[in-house]
Order: structure tokens, then C-alpha cells, then sequence
């Protein structure tokens, strides 16, 4: 079978978690796609040169959740080059057999528009600012200050902007739970695959 679920939104909308529970219980294969750019800016130099050379030992590194490397990986996404040598990466496990959900900022507009899925997962700068405080800590006032920074870089870049596909259900998580927005998701996952 091959069947594409494409997750796109902001940094801390909750796309992951709901990218994780439907391939779990699908048994779809999951690639977060931020860790490809995060990765990326974490091995440093240069960003064309580390995305050409990215193994999945790269994608295991513990420091790719931190706040520095996501801001990395928003600078280095703007890239051209980087983007283009990411995509077939992108693609060939976005068709692999037996499916796949993938999670990032462009896969239903760019890099799978054929998917059989699409959804676009977000929330408020500032729900999505507390939710990435608690997780990674620092400033408040700073990381609500990084997640506006990072929205406009994201919506603003000439190479494949964050935007929601037009065929894609929007998963507003700002006062919607958890398991709610994940509820939605399986619906639409499992009438795509006929049940």
C-alpha cells in the first residue's frame, strides 16, 4: 500500500504528537521532517555540504529539540539548495510501501500535493510559546519572541512558504485538546483508507 499522510503547521501546533499517534495506530512510518533541518544546521558549515552528507545517525543527535537548533533549522530551510537536497529524501519515504506520515511546514504543498492526506495542525504564538517552554525552558518573553521571529520567517521565504494545502483539514489546537485534534485526524486518516 502506498498512501501518503501529509502534517503541516508551526513550530509547537501539535503536529507531531498527532503525526505519532496516527502512525502508530495505522502503522504507518513517521518522518518528522523539521529533524531533517534541524540536523542540518546542527552539523554546522556548510548547510548545502550537510544536507548533501545527512545520515539518520544525524537525525538521532539529543540536542535537536533545542530552541538553537530549530532556530538553525529555520534559517537553513530558507536555503534553496538545502531544500532541493532534501526533497527526494522527503519523497522517496513519503511513497514507501506500506505509508508513511510525514510532519513539517511544506510536505502537502510541496513536497507530497498527491497526498491522500492532508491536514494543517496550528495555534495561537502564544499557546504554542508556552508549550515550547515547557518543554525546552529558558525566558518566557524570549521563546514567545523566537516563535513570532520564526512564524514570519517561515510564512515569509521566497522557497516554499508555510501555508495550509487548500485541500488540507485545519486542526486548530489553541483550545481544542489533544485528543480531540487526534480524533479528527484518525476520522480523516481512516476515511481516506475506506473505514
Amino acid at each position: 500500500m502506498i498512501f501518503t499522510v501529509a502534517i503541516d503547521g508551526p513550530a509547537a501546533a501539535g503536529k507531531g504528537t498527532i503525526a505519532r499517534e496516527l502512525a502508530a495506530r495505522f502503522g504507518l512510518g513517521h518522518l518528522d521532517t523539521g529533524l531533517l533541518y534541524r540536523a542540518v544546521g546542527a552539523k554546522g558549515g556548510d548547510p548545502v555540504a550537510s544536507a548533501r552528507s545527512l545520515t539518520e545517525a544525524d537525525l538521532a543527535r539529543p540536542d535537536l529539540r533545542s530552541l538553537e537548533a530549530g532556530q538553525a533549522a529555520s534559517r537553513v530551510a530558507a536555503i534553496p539548495e538545502v531544500r532541493a537536497a532534501l526533497v527526494d529524501f522527503q519523497r522517496a519515504f513519503a511513497r514507501r510501501p506500506g505509508g508513511a506520515v510525514l510532519d513539517g511546514r511544506d510536505i502537502g504543498t510541496v513536497i507530497c500535493p498527491e497526498a491522500e492526506v492532508k491536514l494543517y495542525v496550528t495555534a495561537s504564538p502564544e499557546v504554542r510559546a508556552r508549550r515550547r517552554w515547557l518543554e525546552v525552558g529558558g525566558d518566557p518573553d524570549r521563546v514567545l519572541a523566537e516563535v513570532r521571529e520564526r512564524d514570519a520567517r517561515d510564512m515569509a521565504r521566497a522557497e516554499a512558504p508555510l501555508r495550509p494545502a487548500v485541500d488540507a483539514l485545519l486542526l486548530d489546537t489553541t483550545d481544542m485538546p489533544v485528543e480531540v485534534a487526534v480524533a479528527a485526524a484518525v476520522a480523516r486518516v481512516a476515511a481516506a483508507l475506506g473505514g
